[in-house]
Parts: C-alpha cells; sequence; structure tokens
C-alpha cells in the first residue's frame, strides 16, 4: 500500500477521534478533566517535538501546527488505540 493511502487512513482515524471527543464533550454531556488533559497533553507533545504524521505523508497544509494538532490528537487517544491501529494497518 503506497504511503498516501495510509497517509488517508490516518487521517480518517484522525476525524473519527475529534468526533468521538466532540461528540463526549457536547453532546454527551460527559466532561471529563482526564481526556481533555489527555488531548492538551497530546498537542504539547506534538508540537514541541515537531511530529507531524500527515507531513510524514507528504500531506501539507498551508497552516502552521495543524499537522501538529492533529497528530497531538491522535497521540490523546493513549498507546492501546495507537498499537491497535498500527495493528490493523500492517494486517491489510
Amino acid at each position: 500500500m503506497e504511503k498516501k493511502t495510509f497517509g488517508f487512513i490516518c487521517f480518517a482515524v484522525i476525524i473519527e477521534a475529534v468526533i468521538t471527543y466532540w461528540n463526549q464533550f457536547f453532546v454527551d454531556g460527559s466532561f471529563s478533566w482526564k481526556m481533555l488533559a489527555s488531548i492538551i497533553l497530546g498537542i504539547l507533545v506534538a508540537v514541541a517535538y515537531k511530529l507531524d504524521l500527515p507531513e510524514y505523508f507528504n500531506l501539507k497544509s498551508n497552516l502552521p501546527y495543524v499537522g501538529n494538532i492533529l497528530t497531538g490528537i491522535l497521540l490523546s487517544r493513549g498507546a492501546n488505540y495507537t498499537f491497535d491501529l498500527i495493528n490493523k494497518l500492517t494486517n491489510l
């Protein structure tokens, strides 16, 4: 599978994470300080270490830090989520 295809799959996963967080914060009304802290920490780590998953897949944004923020949101989902994603992608 080529790099851009993996990039699109990663975008789909990131969008799913954003929608999940949105639903939990604003639709369900179940605000979680742990989840908010996880999102903030994930974004801070991604920005501090210049982690940009979309850029890795040659998908560059015209807006600075968008890739870092999206990568941070993916990181905030946790190691188990990311590990499961990698396993699924490598088994395709």
